[in-house]
This record gives C-alpha cells, sequence and structure tokens, in this order.
C-alpha cells in the first residue's frame, strides 16, 4: 500500500477492496471509520489506483455500522477528487452502486446536503453512455424526484442531463448477454420525465418538437411520455402550451398512415381531457377544459358536415377521445355534436352515408355507456331520445345490410343505457328484432338480431317474455312457418330462424320458463307427424334446447328448471318412441335415428353437469330406475303400451337399447361426488350389452357409459372387480368370433377411461392394444384407436362432465407407449408396418408441441418413414404433426432438409386432397428454415410448385400461390 510504484499501490488496494467486499458485515464501528478516511485520501491518488479505491468504497456503503456523516463524507469526496466520465464502464458503475447504497440507507444525511447533492450526481451523469449504466442512473433520478430531494435550482440542469437521451435511440448488439432492450430504456426514462410537474416547462416543448419530427419512433415516444404526464399534472403545467399540443395532435390524426401513431394521439388526447376535468377550479381561474374542447369542436364539428367525408372519421376519432375522458368533457361535445349528427343524417339519403354517420352517433353512444345511467338534468341524450330512436329504428328498415347492423349495434347500446328507452320504444325494439330475426333474407342481420336479443332480453324480461316470445310461439306454430316455394332463405327456413330466435333469447330464467314449454311442444309436434325431413327438424330443436342449457348454466333455479322439465321430457319422448316401436315396428320413427338420439346428449348434458349434489341425487333417483327396472312414474304422459327393458334380451328390444345414449348423457354428466344407486348392476348389464349387441350404435354407447361410470368409480374392491369381470369378457372377444369389433370399442373406452385418472391397469390394457396393431383384420382400427386415447372426447369423459382427468395424461402415456410403439414397428410384418406408423402419428399429434420438440431427435427419421406409407391418414396426421415442429424447432429440421423436401414434393400431387393441402402446408413451413439451409433448393421448389397452381381444386392452388410466394 505504501509503494512508490502506483501499479504495485494499485495491486495492493485492489487485493484489500476484494477481502472487504468479502467480509464488509463483520467489521466493526472504528474499523469502518479507519478504512473509510484512508480510501477517501486514496481518492487523491494516480489515476490507475481509482478503480480498486472505488470497489472499496462499495463494500464500506453496505456497512449496517457505518458512522453518521461518512456517507456525506465519502460522497463530497468522490464529487470533488474524480471525474467519473472519464472511468470506464465497470467503474462508472460502481460510482452509481455506491450512490444508491448510500440512498438506500443514509436518505436523511443525504437530503442534509441539500441541492448540493443532486448538483455533485448531476457532475458524475453529465455524459454517460453505456445503457447498463443508464438504467440505474435513471433510477437515481426517479429516487431523487420521488424521495423528495431538494432539486434546488438544477430542476433545469437535472432535465437536461437526462432528457438528452429523449427519444431512445438504442439497439442492443447481437448476442447481448446484458439482454437489456431498448424497451427498458425507454420505459425508465419515460419515468424519469413523468415523474415531476417542474419538468413540465422544459419537458412539453421538447414533446412538441419531437412530435413534429419526421421519425416515427420519436412520435411515438413522444406521445406515450405526453400520456404518461397527463397522469400528474395540473392545468398550470398545461396552459401554455395546450393550443401547439392541441395542433400537433390534430395534424398527426389528419395526415398519418399509420395507426400506430393515430392510436397515441387519441391516447394522449383523452389524457390531456381527462387531466383538464380532474382539475379542481378556483372561482376566479378560467375552465381550461371548457376552452380546450371548444377549439376541438371549433377544428372538427364542421369537418363532420362535409359532403365528400374525407376528414369524418378523424375528425369523429378526435371529439370521441376527447369526449371519453369524463361526463363533463362527454356532455360538452355532445351537446354540440349530436344534433349535428342527426341532422346530417336526414340530410344524406345514401346508405353508405348514414352509415358513415351513425357508426359515428354509435361511437358517443358507447362513451355515455362507461358512465351507466342517464342522468336527467345534463343529459343532451335524453332531450334527443326521439330523433336518436328515430334515426336507429330508420337504420333497421333500411335495404342495406351493412346499415342495419350498425342499427343493431346502436339498439343494443340503447337498451343498455338504464332508462333511456320508454315502453313504447321497448315494444318497437322487439317488433324490430322479431322482424329482423325471422323475415330479414340477409343471414347477417338475422343473427345480429338474434345476438342482440339474447344481450337485451335479461334487461327487459318482461318484455321479452310478454312480447317476443308469443309472437315467435305464433309464427312457429302458424303454416307461414313452412318454408315457401322458391323462397331464398338462406338455407335457413323461418321455422329454423324461430327455434334459434327462441334459443338467442332464453338469457333470463323468467323468459326461459316461457320459452322452454315451446321449445318441447315443437318437438312433440314434430314427432307426431312424420313427415320427410322431420329428423332434421329435430335435430335444430335440440341445438336451440342445448343453446338454451347452456345459458341457464350460471344460475342454479334456472339450471334446476332447465333439469326437470327437459330431461324427463325428452326420456319420455324416446320411451314413448322405443316402447311403440316394440309392438308394432313403424318405418320413419325419426326420433330413435342416430342424428336425432346423438343431438338429445348435449342437451341433457348441459343441463345436468351443474347441477347441485343434493339436486342431482334427486334426479339421478328416478332415472337409473326407469332404465334398470322400467320405473316410469316420474315421467310426464307415462302411460306406453308394455314395458321398458332395454337390458332384456329380445329381438324386438332394439329400438329401446337405443335409448341408452340418453342414460349415457344424464349419469355421465352427473358430479363425481353423487352416489348412482345400483351402480354395480348397471355396470354389468352396460357391460354385457357392450359385447352383445349386433348394433355398432348402441354397443359403442353402452360400452362409452360403461368407460364414464367406471372413470369416476371410487377406487377399490368393487371396481377391481368389475374391471376384471370386463377384461373376462373382452379377451375371448377380441380374440375370434363374429363380435370382434364391439370387443376393440369396448377395449378402447375403458383404456381411455383408465389411462385418464393413471388407474394401474390402464398400462395392462394399452398393452392389448398395442398387440392388436400386428392384427390384419383390427390392426387400421386399434391404431386409429389410439387418436380416440389421446383426444379431448366431446360427450363423455372430459373435465366438462367431471371425468377424472389427471393434468399431463398425454406426456405419460407418451412416455410410457411411444418406446414400445417404435420397437412394434421394427419388428412388425410388411402388411402391418403402417398401423404401427398410424398409432405413433395419432399420439404425437395430439401431445404438447413443447414436449414433441424434445423428443424430436429420436422420432424424426420414424416421421420420415410415415411419409412414404401409402395409407392417407398416416400422411395426413404426419403432415400435421411435422408443420408445427418447423416452425418451432428449425434447427434439428435443419438436419433433414433434403428429405423433407423430397417427401413433401412428391407429395403435392398426391390423389388425396386434404393430403396436398397438408403437403404445400408444410411446403410453406419450410421457409422458416435458415436461408443457408433453403438456397440450395430454392430453384427445385419453386419450379415444382408451378405445377399445384393449376390444381383443379382452389384451396389447393390457394395453398400453391401461399407457398411458392414465400419461396
Amino acid at each position: 500500500l505504501e509503494n512508490t510504484d502506483p501499479r504495485t499501490r494499485g495491486r495492493g488496494i485492489q487485493l484489500l477492496s476484494q477481502t472487504l467486499l468479502q467480509c464488509y458485515s463483520l467489521l466493526q464501528e472504528k474499523e469502518v471509520l479507519h478504512l473509510v478516511l484512508f480510501y477517501e485520501n486514496r481518492l487523491q491518488d494516480h489515476h490507475v489506483v481509482i478503480p480498486s479505491v472505488l470497489q472499496g468504497l462499495r463494500a464500506l456503503s453496505m456497512c449496517e455500522v457505518l458512522p453518521p456523516g461518512l456517507a456525506v463524507s465519502v460522497l463530497k469526496a468522490i464529487f470533488q477528487e474524480v471525474h467519473v466520465q472519464s472511468l470506464l464502464q465497470l467503474d462508472r458503475h460502481t460510482v452509481y452502486s455506491i450512490i444508491t447504497n448510500f440512498m438506500g440507507t443514509r436518505e436523511e444525511e443525504l437530503k442534509g446536503l441539500g441541492a448540493d447533492f443532486t448538483f455533485g450526481f448531476i457532475q458524475v451523469m453529465d455524459g454517460e453512455k453505456d445503457p447498463r449504466n443508464l438504467l440505474v442512473a435513471f433510477q437515481i433520478v426517479r429516487d431523487l424526484i420521488a424521495k423528495n430531494y431538494a432539486l434546488g435550482p438544477f430542476v433545469e440542469e437535472l432535465f437536461e442531463v437526462t432528457s438528452c437521451y429523449f427519444p431512445i435511440d438504442f439497439t442492443p448488439p447481437p448476442n447481448d448477454p446484458h439482454g437489456i432492450q431498448r424497451e427498458d430504456l425507454i420505459l425508465s426514462l419515460r419515468a424519469v420525465l413523468a415523474s415531476t410537474p417542474q419538468f413540465a416547462e422544459f419537458l412539453l416543448p421538447l414533446l412538441i418538437e419531437k412530435m413534429d419530427s419526421d421519425l416515427q419512433n420519436a412520435k411515438l415516444d413522444s406521445l406515450q411520455t405526453l400520456t404518461a404526464c397527463c397522469a400528474i399534472y395540473g392545468q398550470k403545467e398545461l396552459q401554455e402550451f395546450l393550443p401547439s399540443l392541441w395542433s400537433s395532435l390534430r395534424r398527426e390524426v389528419f395526415q398519418t398512415a399509420s395507426e400506430k401513431i393515430e392510436a397515441e394521439c387519441l391516447a394522449a388526447l383523452h389524457a390531456l381531457s381527462a387531466c383538464l376535468s380532474r382539475s379542481v377550479l378556483s372561482s376566479d381561474t378560467e375552465d381550461l377544459l371548457d376552452s380546450f374542447l371548444g377549439s376541438i369542436l371549433e377544428d372538427c364539428r364542421h369537418h363532420l358536415c362535409e359532403p365528400d367525408m374525407k376528414l369524418v372519421w378523424p375528425s369523429a376519432k378526435l371529439l370521441q377521445a376527447a369526449a371519453g375522458a369524463s361526463l363533463r368533457a362527454y356532455h360538452h361535445v355532445t351537446r354540440s355534436v349530436l344534433p349535428l349528427l342527426l341532422e346530417q343524417y336526414t340530410k344524406h339519403p345514401q346508405s353508405s352515408q348514414r352509415r358513415t354517420i351513425l357508426e359515428m352517433l354509435l361511437g358517443f353512444l358507447e362513451l355515455q355507456q362507461k358512465w351507466g345511467h342517464v342522468e336527467e338534468d345534463e343529459s343532451t341524450l335524453l332531450l334527443l331520445r326521439a330523433p336518436v330512436c328515430s334515426v336507429v329504428f330508420s337504420a333497421l328498415t333500411d335495404p342495406s345490410v351493412q346499415l342495419q347492423l350498425v342499427g343493431i349495434r346502436a339498439l343494443v347500446v340503447l337498451g343498455s343505457l338504464q332508462g333511456f328507452l320508454s315502453p313504447s320504444d321497448l315494444e318497437l325494439v322487439v317488433d324490430h328484432l322479431i322482424r329482423l330475426s325471422l323475415r330479414e333474407e340477409d343471414s347477417q342481420s338475422s343473427e345480429a338480431a338474434m345476438e342482440a336479443a339474447a344481450s337485451l332480453a335479461p334487461n327487459y324480461p318482461k318484455v321479452f317474455s310478454g312480447r317476443m316470445v308469443p309472437r315467435l310461439e305464433e309464427e312457429l306454430q302458424s303454416g307461414r312457418a313452412e318454408p315457401e316455394e322458391g323462397s331464398s332463405h338462406d338455407h335457413c327456413s323461418l321455422r329454423q330462424r324461430c327455434l334459434q330466435a327462441l334459443a338467442a333469447v332464453s338469457t333470463h330464467t323468467s323468459i326461459v320458463r316461457e320459452t322452454l314449454p315451446v321449445l318441447l311442444q315443437h318437438l312433440r309436434k314434430v314427432q307426431k307427424g312424420s313427415k320427410a325431413g322431420s329428423a332434421q327438424e329435430m335435430v335444430s330443436v335440440c341445438q336451440s334446447l342445448h343453446r338454451v342449457a347452456l345459458q341457464c348454466q350460471q344460475d342454479a333455479e334456472g339450471c334446476w328448471y332447465c333439469h326437470q322439465t327437459v330431461v324427463p321430457c325428452l326420456l319420455a319422448m324416446a320411451v314413448q318412441a322405443a316402447v311403440q316401436e316394440s309392438t308394432h315396428p313403424l318405418p320413419g320413427k325419426a326420433l330413435l335415428e342416430e342424428e336425432v338420439l346423438a343431438a338429445m346428449v348435449p342437451v341433457i348434458s348441459a343441463a345436468t353437469t351443474h347441477l347441485s349434489p343434493e339436486l342431482a341425487a334427486q334426479s339421478v333417483s328416478h332415472v337409473v330406475p326407469l332404465f334398470l327396472d322400467g320405473e316410469v312414474s316420474f315421467l310426464p304422459q307415462n302411460s306406453f303400451p308394455c314395458s321398458f327393458q332395454p337390458f332384456a334380451a329380445g329381438e324386438f328390444l332394439e329400438a329401446q337399447r337405443r335409448v341408452v345414449i340418453l342414460l349415457m348423457a344424464f349419469v355421465c354428466s352427473l358430479p363425481r361426488n353423487v352416489a348412482i344407486p345400483q351402480q354395480e348392476r348397471l355396470l354389468r348389464e352396460l357391460l354385457a350389452l357392450s359385447c352383445s349387441c349386433n348394433c355398432p350404435f348402441t354397443a359403442t354407447t353402452a360400452a362409452k357409459c360403461f368407460a364414464g361410470l367406471v372413470n369416476k368409480h371410487p377406487a377399490g374392491q368393487q371396481l377391481d372387480e368389475i374391471l376384471q369381470l370386463a377384461v373376462n369378457r373382452m379377451e375371448p372377444g377380441l380374440a375370434e368370433g363374429l363380435r370382434r369389433t364391439q370387443a376393440l370399442t369396448l377395449l378402447l373406452w375403458v383404456t381411455k377411461a383408465l389411462v385418464l385418472r393413471y388407474h394401474p391397469l390402464s398400462s395392462r390394457l394399452t398393452d392389448k392394444l398395442l398387440a392388436l396393431l400386428g392384427d390384419t383384420e383390427l390392426g387400421p382400427a386399434a391404431a386409429d384407436g389410439f387418436s380416440l386415447l389421446m383426444a379431448e372426447s366431446p360427450d363423455v369423459l372430459h373435465k366438462g362432465c367431471h371425468a377424472d382427468v389427471r393434468i399431463m395424461f398425454r406426456q405419460r402415456f407418451f412416455t410410457e407407449n411411444v418406446p414400445k410403439l417404435v420397437q412394434g414397428f421394427h419388428g412388425a410384418g410388411p402388411d402391418v408396418k403402417a398401423n404401427y406408423l398410424k398409432g405413433l402419428s395419432h399420439v404425437l399429434n395430439h401431445l404438447p408441441k413443447p414436449v414433441l420438440v424434445t423428443e424430436l431427435p429420436t422420432l424424426l427419421s420414424l416421421l420420415l418413414e410415415a411419409l412414404s406409407c401409402s395409407d392417407r391418414v398416416v400422411q395426413l396426421s404426419t403432415l400435421s404433426c411435422l408443420q408445427p415442429l418447423l416452425l418451432e424447432a428449425p434447427q434439428i429440421m435443419s438436419l433433414h432438409v433434403d428429405t423433407l423436401v423430397t417427401k413433401f414434393l412428391s407429395l403435392t400431387s398426391s390423389p388425396t386432397m386434404a393430403v396436398r393441402i397438408a403437403a404445400l402446408r408444410c411446403a410453406h413451413a419450410l421457409t422458416s428454415l435458415p436461408l443457408t439451409v433453403l438456397l440450395p433448393y430454392k430453384a427445385r421448389v419453386i419450379r415444382a410448385l408451378a405445377k399445384p397452381l393449376d390444381d383443379k381444386k382452389r384451396l389447393v392452388r390457394k395453398e400453391a400461390v401461399a407457398a411458392r410466394g414465400e419461396w
């Protein structure tokens, strides 16, 4: 430390400093005092020593036992003796760290320095260029301001030393290890500039200057900074600069081609208006909000009347941005603008111009929604209620669909304003919605009107249930609901629209009590008359019932009403049809057709999943005895010609067995904690039915119902016994005989039920499935079964119906079974190899992509082999598996680019359209690989992709254009 050579002294101080950085917490007060005095003295030493001295002071600045007064003395010494900006980046960073440490622990002492501390820091920071140091320096300035350090006469200097970096122009170097992004610096500097109103007089002219520059980034940064400043400024800070700010914002919105800049200008204008609205006025100050809004109105209002409507939208957006800031601003602007817009609407007869004017009007109406109710005394809107309603209603009767759609949106907004629509207006609203829903040729307007009814009905349940529902019921029952000859009702008969409208409007329990009986009555009516097309109509009714059931789920009362109305009714109708079919078979019982029964499943499921356990238990005590014992007493209209015995033997009971699908819909949707009466008997009956039934529809339904119950069954001896029974029934069925397909279906569904809940038996059943891939007869179906195991099931075994689904079951299945699939593929004969590839591609297709990417290196060669397989299902699922991998794992895929290019190009001429499309998408995705990898193939690919440009299918040509263009 006393050596005459400065470098040797530097090494001695460096060793001492490094030691102190390790053990500063162990020092005593006397030692700290002694060391601080030594280091302060060393600051006057040779410049090569200074970096090590600063490291020592950094260690001492972290000591808790630092005596009072020393923090001030250290900083004074640094400010006085060290020219910080001549040091290296790391040493400058050390100075900032010392200041930060002292500000964190010795705040009161530093404040005792007054403005000298601020001035000292300004000298330290002045000229800093390194982004790592700037982030720390900006944080120090923020703390200076936030913690009320004295700035004294140095406010402008502090502003200058930070604002010289505005706007930030920094591009991080490639492979930057520090990870500092331009955005980090922008936000950090913005937090400084927008931290105090004291900067306003210097900052606002700078922002105005940068807003007027040609650089988009400078404009954006200035606008975002202005918006941030408005949060802390008041009238006093803004007053002088308002005309210039408005002039810059107006020019940008009128002239810019950039949506980003326009959006930021509108946000800044909104913030200015909000800031002026917040200011508390004393009696002698001018109300700046009024004069500011006055100048906006003066500059924008006349554009709303221009016949060419060139600056209409920019002007409307500016007015809406200012008006949306506060209720006071809203009243000021709408007082002037709404009468003008209404006048313009009547002046312009053209639909396109009317649509523009109504869209602007809609913008102002939507702003009123922010404040909810319409206040009697101040509201311009209430004074203009009649003309506003008249304009909106006239739009609804206009021949232009686009104008109708805006009118419908405006109607919804008016309906959401509490107390705005009078009772007579409401009746008119409902009449318009009925007419648009049912009679409007264009399906867009019809759908929009139904959705409008859906959103307004909860606000006015009495009007909708008393006026709309009876009208819809009348239309449904009248002869007019028959589709007219040659009417172009967009595939949608009037009757179907009635059904859709009844479902749409059922968004309140009191309305549901009116609509459900109508829908169910119509279903009965269609069932009785067995005309051609009645199956399709029943499906339409079921779709409407499903929507109603979904809309009732959030409300406990509505949910129970829906359940106890819909479920017994559907069961009664199905049982009635099945029993009649058993006694005297009639052709054309539409209700028992597969598509109709399948359409009832989601209705019963949606009406059941959200029941409370108590109500669900009440319901299950009726439904299960119906199927097991023919107990029909709880059904409406329950006088049947013979008993209902779906599980009994006999060839005439086939129709009754089909109804088991409704049992599946019900029991598989119950909450897990609901006990099912006679569950063991029910499981045995379902098992027997799934193995012995000749009808594939019924056998599959019984297998799914069995699997759904097994999945939720509590673990224990009972479950083990029923599963053993199932295995004993499946094994001989799979081995030989006429019902191998039914046995495979049962195996697949039971395996899925157990895989989802991680049951130990699942691996044994999966092994059976893997073994079947080598079977020439069942192999292809077993391979497709892997898709069933991995995919989301729509009706049973999903979380929505309370199934026991463990997280990451797919990853677990992949880990346990893909090695076996690969091994089986290598050992299989040529006639069954495709089955293994198909099974593998199904598993990979449903696997989360991040998992797939990690396993890719080991599986890629197999996937490439799968592309050569002649089975189009294998080709399709492999292509859909590879496409996202090209985007997510380009490095690995690049290693196989030669093979990939060859395979994809050959598949673009596949006879199957779906394969051609998938291959072209993959060829397109190849372009995300590194350019150096692609260039050798460029000419070849472009040449090859010329052929599919002439494909006879439009969708193929579309993909070919996109892929070839990218290449």
